[in-house]
């Protein structure tokens, strides 16, 4: 097409659209159509009434999509010193097994990703959150949940230093923050370095900085960390005298 052709194609698509306001016309002969916007409008919701209608598999989804069925796994949990012979969907977290399988309901759902510490356990002598792995995978696993620390009548001494220097508000962090609190001091006591280890040749000390590092995986929106640290520094005391 020629410059002329195209200023003049121009100048008659300008013209037809300035007649807008008289006759409605959406006037786009220089495309090839001619539509009303009336007739445009109509267009336009009949086509999106099409795709709404239009099955899935015409856009080349060869099967509809279903959710298969669960599979089910025997799994043997050693939880607080007692064997639990469990059958499974082997989807299963180990922090649902405990609480909708076992009802051992202290171990709490926070945010069932890892991040906030409220769901750990010890298993087989490590602390791990239990919304971070799956219960088939603790096949003979010794596991150790706030229950089996202790008794109402017999309680841990991390258990009883919370309640001393009242480490917790709402108490719904402190399962996970005491059973974390447990394995902070063995850890030290195994000589495990943190990134705040500053001496690697020597074992570290449970200095405040060292517990705070190592129990930084625990979260509570109360804010009670300070008194969470004099807990743990109390038991730690005791345990070196």
């Amino acid at each position: 097409m020629s410059n002329h052709d195209h200023e003049a194609n121009k100048r008659h698509l300008h013209s037809a659209s300035s007649n807008r306001s008289g006759n409605h016309y959406l006037n786009i002969e220089y495309y090839g159509f001619r539509l009303t916007r009336r007739e445009l409008l109509k267009v336009g919701v009949v086509s999106a009434a099409t795709v709404a209608m239009t099955p899935t598999h015409a856009f080349g989804s060869s099967a509809n999509a279903t959710t298969p069925p669960p599979e089910l796994a025997r799994v043997t949990l050693n939880v607080n010193g007692e064997s639990h012979q469990l059958d499974v969907d082997t989807r299963t977290t180990l922090l649902d097994a405990l609480r909708e399988n076992l009802h051992l309901t202290g171990t709490k759902k926070g945010c069932d990703h890892g991040q906030c510490g409220a769901c750990t356990v010890i298993v087989d002598g490590r602390r791990i959150n239990a919304c971070l792995t799956l219960a088939v995978m603790q096949q003979d696993a010794e596991i150790t949940t706030i229950e089996g620390l202790g008794k109402p009548d017999n309680l841990h001494p991390m258990q009883a230093a919370f309640i001393k220097h009242d480490g917790f508000q709402c108490g719904y962090c402190t399962p996970g923050q005491i059973c974390s609190s447990v394995m902070v001091l063995k850890e030290l006591e195994m000589g495990i370095p943190s990134h705040v280890t500053s001496d690697l040749n020597s074992p570290p000390q449970a200095t405040a900085e060292e517990i705070r590092e190592r129990m930084s995986g625990n979260i509570c929106r109360c804010g009670a960390y300070s008194n969470i640290l004099a807990a743990i520094e109390d038991v730690a005391g005791g345990q070196k005298s």
